[in-house]
């Protein structure tokens, strides 16, 4: 690796928590070897120094092959007393609820104890709303006998507001419930169905309108189908948005008022057609400002891209959409190759950011890249 004069303060930014440095440094050494870089010492050994005694704590893997402190002898930070107290092995375990847990299960009787720190965990809410909805199958394994308390804090609105959870991050939670009949499930599917209608009040508005096209072809089976159904009710009943579900055609669908986000998504209908692109454009009658397209972007019908039928489209409502692409299945393949449209490939909670982003400002992710200051002073 040749140094730049950037490449210091490039390496002590990117390290968020204690655990970056030795994925860096292990990666480093795994594929490159010794020596070590002065400026990817200097950066990690910068980045390591700014962190305090439980930061330090939480993530020094005794247990692994690679420790902290192996990382901290590699690449000799500036010393702190907390860097100190960690090379001589002198740090108080942290105090999180990760080690509660493994305290527990290094009890005489380990599963009483489980019980109990699972029980305690609950019971004193020390469990933010992210790990909450992590551990409800653990929670109701070990500690059923909390699961009012368990709904009560899932149900909890100012909680679900200050986590910014949103909709699509209580599918984890849903299917491990469904894995298999504790008792406590059917009252905590009911909190999980209550929580992710309150959790709608996170989704960004976008302004102006919307179509969301769901693709609904036999392709579509397993995950691409689940993440794209809660997307598309979610979008409908967050932001307003029109849904219309395709394959071998394409038809407008709506949705029971009364059913809940995670209802409606379960109700929409997949066939074993084809996927075909053109239909969105043929059958969309009104402009809209921006069209979300969820896929495996799989299309057999129609003869390729629909190139013909958006620019009809256009012509014929006088819009220029922006389009929303997603290839939920991150095969690579591309239907839209226009302007003004965004393929995406993949999924993460992050992507009604970005597109948020976008609607404001086509080169937004081009400018957030070239705002990054790079400190040009020698190592």
């Amino acid at each position: 690796m040749k140094a730049r004069t950037w490449t210091k303060s490039f390496f002590e930014r990117v390290v968020r928590r204690p655990d970056d440095a030795l994925e860096i440094l292990g990666y480093y050494l795994a594929v490159y070897g010794r020596p070590l870089p002065n400026s990817l010492k200097k950066g990690l050994g910068a980045a390591l120094a700014r962190f305090d005694e439980h930061q330090l704590a939480k993530y020094r893997r005794d247990h692994g092959t690679f420790k902290l402190v192996d990382a901290v002898n590699l690449v000799r930070p500036p010393a702190t007393p907390a860097l100190t107290k960690l090379v001589r092995g002198e740090l108080a375990p942290a105090q999180t609820w990760e080690t509660q847990l493994t305290q527990a299960g290094t009890a005489d009787n380990t599963a009483e104890a489980k019980s109990q720190a699972w029980a305690q965990l609950v019971r004193e809410r020390k469990l933010g709303y992210l790990a909450l909805l992590r551990n409800v199958r653990n929670v109701l394994a070990h500690a059923p006998d909390t699961v009012d308390e368990l709904c009560a804090q899932l149900t909890n609105e100012q909680a679900i507001r200050r986590s910014l959870v949103f909709p699509f991050q209580f599918l984890s939670a849903v299917e491990a419930l469904e894995k298999g009949n504790l008792p406590g499930t059917d009252k905590v599917m009911e909190a999980l169905n209550a929580a992710i209608d309150l959790s709608l009040a996170n989704v960004p508005m976008f302004a102006g309108s919307t179509l969301v096209a769901l693709d609904c072809s036999g392709s579509m089976a397993g995950r691409p189908q689940t993440i794209g159904s809660l997307f598309a009710a979610v979008f409908v009943k967050a932001v307003g948005a029109d849904l219309m579900v395709f394959s071998d055609d394409a038809r407008y669908l709506t949705f029971n008022r009364r059913d809940t986000t995670l209802t409606s998504a379960r109700r929409i209908g997949f066939a074993s057609g084809g996927t075909n692109f053109n239909a969105i454009f043929q059958r969309a009658n009104k402009a809209y400002d921006r069209i979300v397209i969820l896929s495996d972007m799989q299309g057999w019908i129609g003869g390729g891209a629909p190139v013909a039928p958006f620019g009809d489209y256009q012509r014929r409502y006088s819009v220029r959409p922006r389009v929303y692409s997603f290839d939920l299945k991150g095969l690579g393949t591309l239907q839209f190759p226009q302007e003004r449209v965004y393929c995406m490939a993949g999924w993460s909670d992050r992507v009604l950011e970005i597109m948020q982003k976008l609607d404001r400002d086509p080169e937004a992710l081009v400018r957030e890249v070239e705002a990054i200051a790079l400190d040009q002073t020698a190592n």
